[in-house]
């Protein structure tokens, strides 16, 4: 959605914080009591943490910072200050952690991104808090967090973190990205210790789609926007920013399961010619022989899904790492779009200018793609044709982040967001590559051109595919 003027209201900012703290709380609702302090991916906190750290943040940013309150539990509040984007050779998995924000720990994941700044306590669970009291803290936080949307000297001109309400956006935007970071924790969580809701249902039994190429003409790209034309953009997407674009071919859909299978069987990941020296060292090391999100029982294979063990979908998307996605395209002869080849394919148009989302400038709606939280799992690929760009691609927002082939790197004359100084600029160094588009557990509030996923090549956890260009 895009973050105009005429979504600067109180109202409308308090609806939202109440709509993101409600989802968060139903989110860790769905998990048995023995998960609290588990850690179901090494790279990440315990999930502890994170209950924490989604109010410790606002108020931080908004309270404490912006409007200069005192603390409510200092440390607490440094506790659950900032997240992790840890380095691959962390942990018992290669990889990264980003976001959404990490991006989501600000990243994705999509939390800061960055290195866990002091200490962090031990997995045991004696050295972290009591449920009661991270619960305790965070209704304070809540309570003060809604008091300073409501009566708070929220939008100050030229103030550092309170321009345009600055802080109060940066918040906002930054749970509803550790939403997806969650959800793609627990999908590593053994399915005994979620509870399935009581309308959990998966659709599979789609066919296949053919392969189809689609020739997209050159053009100019917009990557991103100066500050006048949104109300907030995380510092990412600025300034405005474009590129020339050559005449390209790319796929219609995603890679599925079906076509991913086939490098599968055919060896791929054991033929060192696919994949960088660095990939395949961690092909070698892990060992790595299937995407994370499959599982093979006998000779069947099957999709983890949130809640169920699944027989493959073969219409599905493939979820996998930059590192197999990247192998998969050079032993098909193509390789992965550039963010600007992306950008043209999916907001570009034949006539020109360029559309606020694939389909024109609708908001977007369930039937446009899997989205907003509208499915635990992925849909089959093609299964939203409301949702097609200009030029007849399919999913290029929704269904899954598409890796592209560039390096996360700064527009010409960017400089750092004060409210999240550390947001950006820590990861601008050669090791993430950028993800566009959106997955079913992406909110809405984040689908607009500009915005920029990232993580590192080797991190299998995140709900990415991908498609080829030639």
């Amino acid at each position: 959605m895009l973050t105009t003027a005429s979504t600067f209201t109180r109202p409308a900012l308090i609806d939202w914080y109440v709509r993101n703290r409600a989802r968060s709380r139903a989110l860790f609702d769905l998990l048995s009591e023995d998960a609290y302090y588990s850690r179901p991916i090494a790279l990440r906190h315990p999930i502890v943490f994170y209950e924490g750290h989604l109010p410790a943040f606002s108020f931080n940013t908004l309270v404490k910072r912006g409007l200069g309150r005192p603390s409510i539990d200092p440390r607490l509040e440094a506790l659950f200050a900032r997240g992790i984007d840890p380095h691959e050779s962390q942990g018992d998995t290669a990889g990264h952690a980003r976001s959404v924000s990490e991006k989501y720990e600000h990243a994705p994941s999509l939390g800061a991104r960055g290195a866990l700044l002091g200490r962090a306590p031990s997995d045991a669970r004696g050295s972290w808090p009591a449920r009661d009291a991270v619960q305790d803290f965070a209704a304070e936080a809540d309570r003060q967090v809604l008091d300073a949307l409501e009566h708070g000297d929220i939008d100050q001109r030229g103030h550092p973190l309170l321009d345009r309400a600055e802080a109060a956006f940066a918040i906002l935007e930054h749970e509803a990205m550790h939403q997806e970071t969650l959800l793609y924790m627990w999908h590593r969580l053994p399915l005994e210790q979620k509870r399935r809701p009581a309308r959990y249902a998966v659709v599979t039994d789609a066919p296949v789609p053919h392969p189809e190429w689609i020739q997209v003409p050159a053009g100019r790209a917009t990557l991103g926007l100066d500050r006048a034309d949104l109300v907030f953009g995380w510092d990412n997407e600025q300034p405005a920013s474009a590129a020339d674009v050559a005449p390209f071919t790319i796929e219609r859909h995603n890679v599925t399961n079906a076509k991913f299978l086939e490098f599968v069987e055919a060896d791929g990941y054991l033929d060192a010619r696919w994949w960088r020296p660095e990939d395949w060292a961690w092909v070698q090391a892990e060992p790595v022989r299937h995407p994370l999100f499959w599982e093979q029982h006998g000779r069947a294979w099957y999709w983890r899904g949130m809640f169920d063990l699944i027989p493959l979908p073969c219409s599905w998307p493939v979820y996998v790492s930059h590192a197999e996605a990247s192998a998969y395209a050079r032993w098909r002869g193509a390789r992965l779009p550039s963010e600007a080849e992306f950008q043209r394919a999916a907001y570009g148009a034949p006539s020109g200018g360029d559309r606020a989302y694939p389909w024109g400038h609708a908001a977007p709606t369930p039937e446009h793609g899997a989205l907003d939280f509208s499915t635990w799992d992925p849909h089959p690929a093609g299964s939203h044709p409301a949702g097609r760009s200009a030029w007849g691609i399919d999913d290029l927002v929704g269904n899954g982040w598409e890796w592209t082939s560039t390096s996360f790197a700064p527009f010409a004359g960017f400089t750092v967001i004060p409210s999240y100084p550390e947001y950006s600029a820590d990861f601008f160094d050669g090791e993430h590559f950028v993800m566009k588009g959106a997955s079913p557990v992406t909110a809405r509030e984040l689908v607009r051109p500009t915005f920029r996923n990232w993580f590192r090549p080797r991190y299998p956890y995140v709900y990415a595919t991908f498609r080829c260009v030639s």
